[in-house]
């Protein structure tokens, strides 16, 4: 057990911690934007935000190295101007990580911010109340279950993302290698100690996480 690299378990809750908060931050606003507004345009935008989803690992990593690979607009002027790369980078690996794990967030908040009754709202507004105000005292107390059954799935997907993640980071050791691609590289190297003990911790992971949101889910129906 002494030999074993934990690095990819550090990264990986670096990565899924850094992109769960990121969803949460650019997430939230827009799962609130979908739960409010109406019309073919935020039908669209709904659409967009669940495509991560539905579309296999690869496909989403080749989006994210055209979009910001060396070679793209974005990535040579990062590079040019700022000496940032994003592609085999930890970097890569939390834009990869968001990308797929944002969609989670979006929908469960999206949901709990449905089932507001809209007479809070309003009464709200007939206090004098801004919009920005009633989203954090009223909006969010009400639908905080939702919201955090939104960010520990976003967390666990993050986690647990390989096939994304791979094709936009890579898989360099001590630098951008997460815990699905360490496990992968171990089968493929024949060390099972590697592999059992980051496929126990990631199992581990996801049972807390299922159960914390079977929980909440419980509390939200009895509430």
């Amino acid at each position: 057990m002494n030999n074993v690299n934990l690095f990819p378990l550090y990264l990986s809750f670096r990565v899924a911690f850094t992109a769960t908060l990121i969803s949460f931050l650019f997430g939230l606003p827009v799962a609130y934007f979908l739960s409010r507004g109406r019309g073919k345009a935020v039908d669209f935008v709904d659409t967009l935000t669940n495509l991560p989803v539905v579309l296999p690992p690869t496909v989403l990593g080749y989006y994210l190295l055209v979009l910001l690979g060396r070679q793209s607009p974005i990535g040579a002027f990062l590079e040019n101007n700022f000496d940032i790369r994003i592609v085999f980078t930890p970097t890569g690996a939390i834009i990869a990580s968001t990308v797929v794990s944002i969609p989670y967030l979006i929908k469960a908040s999206k949901t709990a911010f449905l089932e507001i009754n809209e007479d809070y709202l309003n009464a709200a507004r007939l206090l004098g109340r801004g919009e920005l105000n009633i989203f954090i005292t009223v909006v969010m107390p009400i639908a905080w279950r939702g919201i955090v059954a939104g960010l520990t799935m976003s967390f666990v997907r993050a986690l647990g993302d390989f096939g994304t993640t791979l094709m936009v980071s890579g898989s360099i050791p001590n630098k951008t290698m997460t815990m699905p691609i360490a496990i992968y590289d171990a089968l493929q190297a024949g060390n099972k100690e590697m592999a059992n003990l980051l496929v126990l911790i990631m199992t581990s992971i996801a049972i807390i996480v299922l159960f914390t949101i079977s929980q909440l889910e419980r509390k939200m129906k009895k509430g």
